[in-house]
């Protein structure tokens, strides 16, 4: 397939596309010795945040500390770019408390892009990948739109939301990409060649408005906090400077306005027939879908540090523009606003993610893997921890070692990628905390406990950052002593009975806390601790209060990894197995699941197919 044609340069690795997935499978490979391509149609575009300017939020900021514990980049450059940033949930439990960050999206371009000419192995190319090559069932190169190749033993397809994109608003549409970049048009064929399965879905954005022109008196302001701790463990604290955001609401004229004119919605009208984003829809689909709510909640979000635009959270619409403008203007805060950008959706094609095996490599060419919103996903932070996975995966496939996989009991990315490869996904996926089963013991707080020492490993994780592990570890492990200190009964009734409780013996601090006391008050009363951060004190607070969760949890983990360890045969044909009934044979087949775990997990697949699965490998 080579032979006499333009060799541009020669790869370990190439990834295409230089979004949030991109960018971590570019950085893990390089990191890893492996000399990396990174393809881009405009190198002004890499890490873009085509949408909302911020990292994390529910479920989402687990992500970006799973992937910062790991030696992964996000959590650095969401620190390093936040305007702002919250801790969300705060009156839920910990396991639901998120990080979210308002970041500053063209310092966070300049940054990213900064770090990655920065990276040893790495070369970044600004070409359109039109095909990717193969010989042998394996991969081999990627060829350019300009004719030429690039050859590599293994390729990461990152192309986002690129590929026929086509942006949406009212009757106008353009084919093209989001904020008018460039869209990649000739390798969806390439990608249905070697035996993808293509759909196409949605997504869409708000308008952009002028800053200069909103009242701000009419809105509600929204600051952050400096007394959370940041993303990446490397980062030593958040902005004690930060920037304001603002809560207003919609109204009943704006909703008057949008049912008026859903005839000229191409939502509503079949212009777009693609599979749009349940779990964050479009203000049209919100009125339509909650006709009983009088108002929808809109947040008011700056853009930059250097800029007046503001990006209308809650509003994302694909109504033509006369309609936007009205709209926006019924809102309070926004009677006079100027609109810089008008918000649009936009269409495009992604693979069916049951093509691909937990370790994200394509199941069909050894060496192909994909990341991101090309698996059907939604969200920079979804795509950035695909990202990662996928590119150590592809750097262990490059020297031929074991792959690397995460699961459902060991971090949030776990479970994303079992969702997406075995239950596969009719819509954007987005990550959410209900998804998760041992969600108290995935938490953000402990993320480096559960992943650093793998990312170690993996030869991810430096010297810096593992020695900031290794210390906060022995900080946790000495406070867990400390939290077995016994206070006398004659010291420790007064204290309980304070917070409404009976003593009839001593207690440690370890019961106190397990009585609902915080370990703060504790810590006051009766000292100690001195010198151990506040992020420490939480984990080891958390730790206590739910010790009898989070054992439980652990037995639950043991009885799954069970059903883990029974591997299926990779040639079985499950379409001959008597006793599987139709629907089950047929998801077995499609999935291929690799172990009994996997095949339970599997919709359409019930526990009598499991026995008889049992009973088949038994026999």
């Amino acid at each position: 397939m080579i032979n006499d044609r333009l060799i541009e340069d020669n790869f370990d690795a190439v990834v295409i596309g230089a979004g949030h997935a991109g960018v971590e499978a570019a950085m893990a490979l390089s990191k890893l010795g492996k000399r990396t391509a990174l393809m881009t149609l405009n190198a002004d575009s890499i890490a873009f945040m085509a949408c909302n300017p911020s990292i994390g939020g529910t479920a989402k900021g687990h992500l970006v500390r799973e992937l910062d514990a790991l030696g992964g980049f996000m959590g650095i450059a969401a620190d390093k770019c936040a305007l702002q940033i919250k801790m969300l949930n705060r009156g839920k439990g910990v396991a639901v408390q998120s990080l979210r960050a308002q970041a500053d999206k063209a310092y966070y371009h300049r940054y990213v892009k900064q770090q990655l000419e920065k990276t040893e192995n790495l070369r970044i190319l600004q070409a359109e990948a039109v095909k990717i090559l193969t010989e042998n069932g394996r991969v081999c190169g990627v060829e350019t739109g300009y004719g030429s190749i690039l050859t590599a033993k293994a390729v990461v397809v990152c192309s986002g939301v690129y590929l026929n994109s086509k942006v949406i608003a009212g009757e106008w549409y353009k084919y093209t990409g989001p904020n008018g970049f460039e869209p990649a048009n000739k390798l969806t064929q390439s990608l249905i060649e070697l035996g993808f399965n293509v759909r196409r879905f949605k997504t869409g954005t708000p308008a952009r408005v002028d800053g200069r022109t909103i009242d701000y008196s009419k809105c509600t302001r929204q600051d952050g906090e400096t007394n959370v701790y940041p993303f990446s463990f490397l980062s030593k604290r958040v902005p004690q400077k930060q920037t304001p955001c603002y809560l207003t609401y919609t109204n009943e004229k704006t909703h008057e306005i949008i049912r008026a004119n859903l005839d000229r919605s191409p939502l509503y009208n079949g212009t777009i027939t693609s599979t749009g984003p349940r779990y964050c829809p479009s203000i049209e689909t919100k009125v339509e879908r909650f006709k009983d709510k009088e108002r929808h909640q809109i947040f008011l979000e700056p853009e930059g540090a250097d800029t007046q635009e503001v990006y209308v959270q809650g509003m994302s619409t694909s109504l033509p523009q006369d309609v936007q403008r009205a709209m926006y203007r019924t809102i309070a805060g926004l009677e006079n606003c100027e609109i810089v950008r008008y918000g649009y959706a936009i269409e495009y094609d992604c693979i069916d993610s049951l093509d691909l095996l937990p370790t994200l490599q394509f199941k069909k060419a050894e060496g192909l893997y994909t990341a991101g919103q090309i698996n059907g996903t939604s969200g920079y932070e979804e795509a950035a921890a695909q990202g990662l996975i996928a590119g150590i995966n592809a750097a262990l496939y490059i020297d031929g070692k074991q792959p690397f996989t995460l699961d459902r009991s060991q971090a949030y990315i776990g479970v994303m990628i079992d969702d997406l490869v075995t239950k596969g996904t009719d819509e954007p996926y987005r990550m959410m905390t209900s998804r998760a089963e041992y969600r108290l013991l995935l938490r953000q707080d402990n993320a480096d406990l559960r992943l650093t020492q793998l990312g170690r490993d993996i030869g991810l994780v430096d010297d810096k950052r593992y020695k900031i592990f290794l210390k906060r570890k022995k900080l946790l492990s000495d406070g867990e002593q400390l939290l077995k200190t016994v206070v006398p009964f004659s010291k420790a009734k007064p204290f309980v009975e304070a917070y409404g409780g009976t003593l009839s013996g001593s207690l440690t601090y370890s019961d106190m806390i397990k009585r609902g006391i915080p370990l703060a008050d504790i810590i006051q009363t009766f000292g100690g601790f001195d010198g151990y951060p506040f992020d420490v004190l939480d984990t080891l607070e958390t730790n206590a209060r739910y010790e009898g969760y989070l054992e439980r949890n652990l037995k639950e983990i043991e009885r799954a990894k069970k059903m883990e360890q029974k591997l299926l045969p990779k040639d079985i044909d499950y379409l001959k197995i008597e006793g599987l009934r139709i629907e089950a044979r047929e998801k077995l087949n499609a999935v291929r699941p690799l172990n009994l775990g996997q095949a339970e997990r599997i919709p359409g697949v019930n526990p009598a197919d499991i026995a008889v699965l049992m009973i088949y490998l038994k026999n």
